[in-house]
């Protein structure tokens, strides 16, 4: 492994490095407050409620979903320790109300387990070594994989829309048999199925017997066959094949992939939602290609059926290294974005509007990109402003110009200004893709500082939270700790290593750079050091590292690709110049005076040892995808 040696004096430390780490010691204070506060010793959650309904075993989870990206970034050393207590006691409390069989979910729609296994991938990233998740990883996968109970190898679906440990679940009953008007929440999405006689809108549903015929319908049609959503399972063969693999799992999930993006082909380039049990596409739904659960009609439209596509083609590309692979995530952006409408999201009528008045501000009257969400029979609608993550994470996994395109048509669009960083935190802990994209093209200067601002003060805000939390932990509602979880990585992951923050629905986290603390034998940077990633390019990154230590040298580790797979051929590096600390007789230091070198490294990753009050730059000019990824042990 090459190594190099940061020669540049700091002289007054940036303050994106100060901001940075200070947020790493504000998340080791918040996650440890959180778990006094709703853990048991077991690592469970305090919850001794019933479970009322089929919706929370992700919510279980999702309360710790990003514990072990934080680990690798540099979080405490006892902080993957504590992300795999708590993933075994809610595991074990999980078991106990009916929700896992064998540890892992009975049988549940993808929209939902994606989120739930947020958590496990991330352990299983951080910790390749920990055979007992290893295994797991395997086992989980074997559910999905030819000749078992959940897959049908003749017609390549994925049997029903709730799935998982007990085999295809089929139908609805158990859920809805009754759908109806007391389901408030759901009303802002309207019927789930539109055609059927005499239920024409939501107060149709007040009726009993149309409730329950709705209800009846909703699991003979929407409760049977594959679903787009289904997409988001490929992470799961994925995370196993990057062990050791194992072609069987990237076999499967290519072959899965592929169907789906066949049936796209066939209809005219829009990823159908549904496909019935004997493998024909509307078969429930009298031919149509919308209607199925998760899907463009019902609930979410693109916001799920999206989400799972770009999961499916960053999990293609990772399998591959085919920039083609990415079909199946681009189309469905690229059928809404050609129907995109200006006007402002205040005088618009959509189904989620709070995150794009969170998000937008005070900037949420003036006419902007909206793009139709949803499909029925009279046509594209629900018009909410285009999700970044989605197209991001197609042009962060490429680096191609019509990935970057896609971006850029959005951006000019666009009636906000892309470079402010608002003060808000949403479910997935996203959202802040412009102006970090606005950073990365050399046009929004402040940005690590307004973001680094913006999570330590969400962090303080969480705590308050916290501390003010009156509530019977025994009968809160199951979504009360994940609207709490202090811990933030998406300010983490855009800066250190230049990645937006994670697919919430299911997807891995391929980051741009990975790094490992040489000492200390584990990931994430050492004590003292803050990474500044200020450029993204095809064939490059650059990155400054800076160590804030006054008497401590730090050794870190820099790797290109969480996995691996990328090769740092060469490396452009600062070198300090001579003269400092100077005279101790002057008043001032002398100038700090820096030059360039260009070194060979041929490797996937490189040394840098770091001395007290030292910094480099790294210029890292890479290839992509040049090895096989795989999890990485250090």
């Amino acid at each position: 492994m090459r190594e190099i040696t940061a020669t540049v004096p700091l002289g007054v430390p940036p303050t994106w490095a100060v901001l940075e780490r200070r947020l790493f010691d504000a998340l080791d204070e918040a996650w440890r407050a959180f778990a006094a506060r709703y853990c048991g010793p077991d690592g469970r959650l305090i919850y001794h409620g019933p479970a009322a309904d089929r919706d929370g075993a992700d919510d279980f989870y999702e309360a710790f979903f990003n514990w072990p990206t934080l680990y690798q970034l540099g979080g405490a050393d006892d902080l993957l320790d504590a992300a795999k207590h708590h993933w075994e006691g809610v595991t074990a409390q999980l078991t106990e109300l009916g929700y896992l069989v064998d540890e892992y979910e009975r049988g549940y729609d993808w929209f939902h387990q994606g989120e739930s296994m947020l958590l496990f991938y991330g352990i299983c990233a951080a910790d390749p070594r920990d055979e007992r998740f290893r295994d797991r990883a395997r086992r989980f996968a074997d559910l999905y994989l030819p000749g078992s109970a959940n897959y049908d190898e003749r017609h390549d679906i994925i049997r029903a829309p709730h799935n998982g440990a007990g085999g295809p679940r089929y139908g609805l009953q158990w859920e809805w048999a009754s759908y109806h008007t007391d389901l408030t929440s759901m009303r802002p999405f309207g019927l789930p199925l539109r055609d059927l006689p005499g239920i024409d809108e939501w107060d149709d549903l007040a009726d009993p017997s149309n409730a329950a015929r709705m209800g009846a319908a909703m699991s003979e049609r929407i409760g049977r066959g594959d679903v787009a959503v289904n997409l988001a399972a490929t992470s799961l063969a994925v995370n196993a094949w990057l062990y050791d693999g194992d072609d069987r799992y990237r076999d499967w999930a290519l072959r899965y992939i592929g169907a789906w993006q066949r049936r796209a082909e066939a209809n005219g380039g829009i990823l159908p939602d549904n496909v019935g049990p004997s493998g024909k596409v509307g078969e429930l739904h009298g031919g149509r290609w919308y209607g199925g659960n998760y899907g463009w009609q019902w609930p979410h439209g693109l916001y799920s059926v999206g989400a799972a596509a770009a999961i499916a083609a960053v999990n293609a590309h990772l399998l591959t290294g085919d920039d083609a692979a990415l079909a199946i995530g681009r189309d469905p952006l690229d059928v809404v974005y050609d129907r995109a409408v200006q006007a402002g999201l205040t005088e618009t009528d959509m189904s989620i509007s709070d995150r794009w008045l969170a998000e937008l501000g005070d900037e949420a009257g003036k006419p902007t990109m909206l793009v139709p969400n949803r499909h029925d029979d009279h046509g594209w609608f629900d018009f909410q402003p285009p999700q970044l993550g989605l197209p991001v994470w197609l042009w962060h996994t490429s680096l191609a110009s019509a990935d970057a395109g896609r971006i850029d048509r959005v951006r000019a669009a666009s009636g906000y200004d892309w470079a402010t960083v608002r003060p808000f935190r949403n479910k997935e802990e996203a959202g802040h893709e412009a102006p970090w994209l606005e950073f990365l093209r050399g046009a929004n200067p402040g940005f690590p500082e307004a973001m680094l601002s913006t999570a330590l003060g969400q962090v303080q805000r969480r705590l308050a939270l916290v501390a003010d939390d009156r509530a019977d932990l025994s009968t809160i509602h199951v979504h009360h700790w994940q609207r709490l979880n202090p811990v933030l990585t998406e300010a983490l992951l855009q800066l250190v290593t230049g990645t937006p923050q994670v697919l919430y629905n299911g997807g891995l986290l391929p980051t741009r750079l990975a790094y490992f603390d040489a000492d200390r034998h584990r990931p994430g940077l050492p004590c003292d050091v803050a990474a500044l990633v200020d450029s993204v390019r095809p064939g490059g990154t650059r990155v400054e590292l800076v160590n804030l230590g006054l008497t401590r040298t730090r050794r870190v580790v820099v790797q290109a690709g969480a996995f691996g797979e990328h090769r740092i051929d060469r490396a452009v590096v600062t070198r300090g110049g001579d003269g400092y600390p100077g005279d101790p007789r002057a008043y001032t230091s002398p100038p700090i005076t820096e030059s360039e070198q260009e070194v060979a490294v041929d490797g996937p990753r490189l040394l840098v040892e770091l001395p007290p009050g030292r910094r480099i730059r790294l210029d890292l000019h890479t290839t992509a995808r040049a090895r096989t990824p795989s999890h990485q042990h250090y």
